[in-house]
């Protein structure tokens, strides 16, 4: 993700791609709070090796097929997308910009794109509900408190949610370094190694403490970590969610839920196959950004034989590593149903808010139509292994 040639960005007009925003996050963020974004576990080799995955392998394109009707809508467990590109959903956002979720939500309906919340959201599932009409997913965290894990089913009942989608990698936390470096926290702990970065932040730091209080409404109403006592991921993951996660878990979920399932953290064969015998609506093959299990498998690399497997029982959705619309045309080309993310918005989130947000999409989806004319092909389900190759 690395720039060909050495300039500075300074501003939201300057950012011409992921990796631009990322540098003006970098620029506005306290450095806790930038690094608890673009961290991961241990070495971070999981982390880079998602977005590398994707160089490894060559589109090859068709000519004289026409570009002028290019139709990039997708069915994805049973909503229409404008793209096959997914807004992960990931926690905390109100952190990174005051505009948080509701910027993401926005722009996402905007652009007919599904997009997720987090368990850890710093925004209801009752608001999301009220205010955005795009099609929507519940991460659920599968906590210790058994409360409050009916209570989070019951609240995307009633908020009509489009999916609840069980992350099943995170039964225990991933070692993260630099937050362990940063001593970041949430709410964010002041201490003498950090205070300097966050008063080089005026406008992060007086939004933060000026504007909404910030809170994890999804949660607060039956813990007090991560809203009213400050904790660190890890320590949250470690005490607060529950380690017994299993297969039968999944399914009481599903079977209590009612509703369109997905598991998201999928990456063996073996699991993809167990999923679809379970009849859940989707897999996102994701390796949560790298944080989790460093040294594991990429998702794109693992996506063929996932899709050969279970391909035509399960929608097979690749997370993570991408910062490219040609990323997510090799996703589909190896049979993904679509592509999803969640840096490839947060820096953008952090760099500028809703601007950011809605600037970033739109470069995506510019490249995502450039390249499909590039192709030669007018329709998603045009795009087959036939038009990648491995170097």
């Amino acid at each position: 993700m690395g720039k060909k040639f050495n300039y500075s960005v300074r501003s939201l007009s300057q950012c011409e791609n992921i990796a631009d925003f990322r540098e003006l996050a970098k620029r506005r963020l306290p450095f806790p709070v930038f690094h608890y974004i673009d961290g991961a576990a241990d070495d971070e080799l999981t982390k880079d090796r998602n977005t590398a995955a994707f160089d490894e392998v060559d589109l090859i394109p068709n000519v004289l097929a026409g570009a002028e009707d290019i139709d990039m809508s997708v069915t994805v467990m049973g909503r229409k997308s404008a793209l096959p590109l997914m807004l992960s959903p990931t926690a905390l956002q109100r952190l990174f910009h005051w505009h948080g979720e509701r910027a993401v939500a926005a722009v996402a309906e905007r652009h007919g794109l599904w997009f997720g919340i987090s368990s850890l959201s710093t925004v209801s599932i009752e608001e999301v509900a009220r205010r955005w009409s795009g099609p929507k997913m519940l991460q659920y965290y599968y906590h210790r408190d058994r409360g409050l894990n009916a209570a989070l089913t019951q609240r995307a009942k009633d908020a009509k949610f489009d999916a609840i989608t069980l992350t099943v990698d995170t039964i225990v936390s991933g070692n993260r370094e630099r937050c362990k470096r940063t001593g970041f926290q949430t709410p964010p702990r002041f201490t003498p190694a950090n205070v300097l970065s966050y008063a080089m932040h005026p406008t992060w730091a007086l939004n933060f403490m000026f504007r909404e209080k910030f809170d994890l409404p999804n949660l607060s109403t039956h813990v007090d970590a991560g809203s009213g006592q400050s904790i660190s991921i890890q320590d949250y993951f470690n005490s607060m969610l529950d380690p017994t996660l299993n297969w039968q878990a999944a399914e009481q979920l599903r079977n209590d839920w009612g509703g369109t399932f997905c598991l998201k953290g999928i990456m063996s064969v073996q699991d993809a196959k167990r999923a679809a015998d379970m009849g859940v609506d989707a897999i996102m093959v994701s390796n949560h950004g790298g944080r989790q299990l460093d040294g594991s498998r990429s998702p794109f690399d693992q996506l063929e034989d996932i899709v050969q497997a279970v391909g035509d029982r399960v929608e097979v959705i690749c997370d993570g590593g991408v910062r490219r619309g040609t990323h997510v045309l090799k996703a589909l080309a190896r049979g993904a149903k679509a592509a999803s993310g969640g840096r490839l918005y947060l820096y953008a989130l952090a760099a500028a808010g809703e601007p950011g947000v809605e600037r970033a999409v739109s470069l995506l989806e510019a490249e995502i139509r450039r390249a499909m004319q590039l192709m030669g092909v007018n329709r998603i389900d045009q795009i087959t292994p036939a038009m990648l190759a491995k170097r």
